[in-house]
């Protein structure tokens, strides 16, 4: 059975009332029980404030800390941002004391080096994985579609209809990474888990992987303006 990470984040009001503590959380399970929270994700900002990171943000990168707890007791994690231009931007993921767990690369779509987003993730002393978001079928349905659900948009927005919850679907978003015969690494769209195939994986690496996944989705956590 793989082990299993989830990260939940949390918008809105609740956020407001208590800003004193992280919302943002990810859950490890690994089936010896019920899931449990690892590490607490929040920005890590520059000299600049919210305002700096935003519009590095706009470049490619990230920069962040996983907390151990709501209260920031202890450090488990930080991911810094190596280098970001041209849609290609690479990440180092440091332990508590600042060892190095692995490296991250983001390559945009029509950026890198093909038709998909590509993310390659090397662990510290281990093979190097590489994923692509979306498989090619899916895509080419996906993009078949897109008038279609253009339409459906423009309905939704003219129905008043209380209640109404339409709108297009998602682009896909499924990652599997491959390191040689082995898929070490998955990220499914259906309730956004990433599933850590390779029971050596560092749940660490794993945990700041997904939390960078989360950061370029629709439903980016860190790009909130306050």
């Amino acid at each position: 059975m793989s082990n299993v990470l989830r990260m939940n984040s949390v918008r809105g009001k609740v956020r407001k009332l208590a800003s004193t503590t992280v919302h943002d959380t990810v859950d490890f399970y690994d089936g010896s029980g019920p899931p449990r929270v690892v590490a607490c994700p929040e920005r890590e900002l520059p000299p600049g404030g919210v305002p700096a990171y935003l519009a590095a943000r706009k470049s490619g990168a990230r920069s962040f800390v996983l907390w151990a707890d709501e209260h920031r007791r202890e450090r488990v994690a930080t991911v810094v941002t190596e280098s970001a231009a041209g849609g290609v931007a690479t990440f180092q993921v440091l332990g508590a004391h600042g060892e190095h767990l692995g490296t991250i690369v983001r390559e945009k779509a029509f950026r890198g080096r093909g038709l998909r987003t590509r993310w390659t993730v090397t662990p510290n002393g281990g093979p190097e994985a590489v994923g692509y978001k979306g498989r090619i079928v899916w895509w080419f349905v996906w993009w078949l579609c897109l008038p279609l659900m253009v339409a459906v948009v423009i309905f939704t927005v003219l129905d008043s209809t209380p209640g109404n919850e339409g709108g297009a679907a998602r682009a896909p978003r499924r990652i599997r990474w491959r390191a040689g015969g082995s898929m070490p690494l998955e990220f499914r769209s259906r309730g956004s888990k990433l599933h850590l195939h390779a029971p050596e994986t560092d749940w660490r690496l794993g945990a700041a992987l997904i939390a960078l996944v989360r950061s370029f989705s629709a439903d980016m956590w860190d790009g909130r303006k306050t």
